[in-house]
């Protein structure tokens, strides 16, 4: 079984087909289109996207993640202002989304979920279901695409999310000091 753990810019030389919440896991266990079975293993919190690539340990292969299709609900607004009510919506409830640019301005696609798709027509939204690849939007801060660095690393400064991390966290007993 191949083992793969380590991110490449290579040609692929096979592939593997997987939805949103395998690209997710940190340990997988997958079939490539080849037939042969593989092993991915990743750091704890950092997801594949559509057209990573991840080279095996012993450096015979590198294998292309493509995004699996699956079933989604496209929610679609006949007016801006009912397009940002709707994002605002699905953020608030920290649905992944991905937006698709349309002749008439855009879709938001969501994994298929009846209530979420019943609260997005009560606000006048038009939704559809359909089974396509699904690619969210990473988020603000880049906290749910894994780690892409741009620029100097060495001069980059040091953008902590502010959505995660031990500021977030309720303080423990120990933490508090006696006045």
């Amino acid at each position: 079984m191949l083992i793969l753990k380590q991110r490449t810019q290579s040609p692929a030389t096979d592939s593997v087909a997987l939805a949103y919440d395998e690209r997710k896991r940190s340990r997988l266990k997958v079939k490539l289109a080849s037939g042969s079975e593989a092993g991915i293993f990743l750091e704890r919190g950092d997801h594949l996207r559509h057209g990573d690539r991840l080279a095996a340990e012993d450096g015979g292969a590198v294998v292309e993640i493509l995004a699996a299709p699956e079933k989604l609900i496209e929610a679609s607004a006949d007016s801006p202002l009912l397009f940002a009510r709707a994002a605002y919506h699905l953020g608030n409830r920290h649905v992944p989304v991905q937006i698709v640019p349309t002749a008439e301005g855009g879709k938001l696609c969501f994994q298929s979920d009846h209530v979420v798709a019943e609260m997005l027509q009560g606000l006048g939204c038009a939704v559809a279901a359909s089974v396509a690849p699904f690619q969210p939007e990473s988020g603000a801060y880049g906290a749910h695409g894994g780690h892409h660095h741009h620029g100097n690393e060495e001069t980059a400064p040091d953008l902590h999310d502010p959505g995660h991390g031990p500021h977030r966290s309720v303080p423990k007993i120990h933490q508090f000091k006696p006045r």
